[in-house]
């Protein structure tokens, strides 16, 4: 396996739990200190994203305590946080808490803190070896296919050592050579799409006084116009908050001054809470130019290689600001596990068809809903800043953006928006239902009549040019 991120991580052991040998390669060389010094001392600086606030889902959750037991107690131990926001909500205002209800608790943390404990897991595991300072070159591959497919046979190093493997995990991330590697073996290109997703990150991360994290006064993702935040809990009483903007919104460019950056977040009142606490960083942390990415290895039905798959952000890659990426990737991992159950990589031909088939059916669906969320949030951004009002003429968003206004008020489409935000169930899974979909239709109908909380365009322009 290329990568030695949570994808990867989580993923190796689930394999190995199954009988598979995996050894994992990651080029970073830095070994991983213990939990405890795993934020003031490791930097990943081949994952940009590293030192950005993170949310782990639900989804997360889930398929750690089924898959990986021992992986979730050992996360609980270095502190992370199990965090349902409807067992802290008003029984009145959710209609009572359900046993269902715990579906929606959180296992959570800063990535260094959680990356730090899953890496410890891994290097522990039986079947599971970890060589760090290791970087993929390129491909090994032994005879073609029928067709002249080529068959991957294993890796070369940077060093020039050939380790032989009956399949190679490309968990490389969003920045994966994937392509590059291909292309070197003689393989025909495989179906890439990709773009830039058009948003700007401002974040910073806090630590409370006495272990607590702020009360959440509504979601964690809140859009106020032109600017979104997001409020995220984490481990050992530490959480982040992030604004989100266009990055054609250059009106928003002084975000990054804390100061600045400060004023827009005290001027939401449901999240000005969320910065009364120790900042851990001297600065605001910024990122830009993230891509939307996806790649497939099966091009018209005919695999480009075989022996080898994507996984995770080297298969497809979103958008962070809806915290799904992690989510996504480990439940990834336990579709390749699964389609491993089922295929022999052996039959590496069959192996290449199953696995593409059930990634299609099970992960691409929450890779395109984000991208099409996405767009359309750009696309509201932008109508607001040109002062018109956004008009897609797409049910599909519409009955999204009804789904969110009716939870404010109705606890069965709270549930079923939250289902949405913790990557339990698709929008389109959730919008079958006929009483769901009429009651978010309803919503959207009055939608000018929805309450407006913080501060207008003009205001939020003021601020950034203080």
């Amino acid at each position: 396996m290329a990568g030695g991120g949570i994808a990867a991580l989580t993923t190796a052991m689930l394999l190995a739990r199954d009988g598979h040998e995996v050894t994992v390669l990651e080029r970073d060389p830095a070994v991983p200190p213990s939990p405890e010094a795993a934020w003031d001392e490791w930097r990943r600086r081949f994952v940009a994203q590293f030192r950005l606030p993170h949310l782990f889902l639900s989804r997360f959750r889930t398929e750690v305590e089924r898959e990986l037991p021992g992986l979730a107690e050992a996360l609980g131990r270095a502190g992370a946080l199990r965090f349902n926001p409807l067992a802290l909500a008003p029984p009145a205002a959710i209609g009572g808490f359900r046993e269902s209800d715990r579906a929606y608790e959180m296992l959570t943390g800063r990535r260094a803190v959680m990356e730090a404990v899953i890496a410890g897991e891994a290097q522990a595991a039986p079947c599971v070896g970890v060589r760090r300072g290791v970087e993929v070159a390129g491909l090994v591959t032994g005879d073609a296919a029928p067709g002249g497919v080529p068959r991957v046979t294993g890796v070369r190093t940077a060093d020039g050592e050939q380790i032989a493997a009956d399949l190679v995990i490309d968990a490389t991330g969003r920045r994966s050579p994937l392509g590059r590697w291909l292309a070197g073996c003689g393989a025909a290109p495989a179906h890439e799409e990709a773009e830039d997703s058009g948003f700007l990150y401002y974040g910073r991360h806090f630590r409370s006084a006495d272990g607590s994290v702020p009360p959440m006064l509504g979601p964690a993702l809140q859009e106020y116009g032109t600017v979104s935040s997001l409020t995220l809990p984490a481990d050992n009483g530490t959480w982040s908050v992030v604004l989100v903007i266009s990055a054609r919104d250059s009106a928003l460019g002084g975000l990054h001054q804390a100061g600045t950056w400060t004023a827009v977040v005290k001027a939401l009142p449901l999240v000005a809470h969320w910065v009364d606490g120790e900042p851990l960083e001297d600065h605001i942390v910024t990122i830009a130019k993230i891509e939307d990415r996806h790649r497939s290895l099966v091009v018209g039905g005919q695999p480009v290689a075989t022996g080898v798959a994507g996984l995770a952000d080297a298969w497809g890659c979103t958008n962070p600001s809806l915290g799904r990426g992690i989510s996504i990737g480990v439940l990834h991992g336990r579709v390749l596990r699964d389609t491993l159950r089922r295929s022999d990589p052996g039959d590496a031909g069959r192996f290449a068809a199953d696995f593409h088939e059930a990634t299609a059916s099970t992960v691409e669906p929450w890779y395109r809903s984000t991208v099409r969320f996405d767009r359309h949030r750009l696309g509201e951004i932008d109508a607001e800043i040109r002062g018109e009002a956004y008009e897609p003429r797409d049910p599909w968003w519409d009955d999204l953006r009804g789904l969110q206004l009716a939870s404010g008020g109705d606890p069965d489409c709270l549930r079923a928006n939250l289902d949405v935000i913790n990557v339990l169930r698709t929008p389109d899974e959730v919008l079958a239902d006929p009483v769901i979909a009429a009651r978010a239709r309803a919503a959207f109908a009055c939608r000018a009549d929805a309450p407006s909380f913080g501060p207008g365009r003009a205001e939020l322009v003021a601020m950034a040019h203080s």
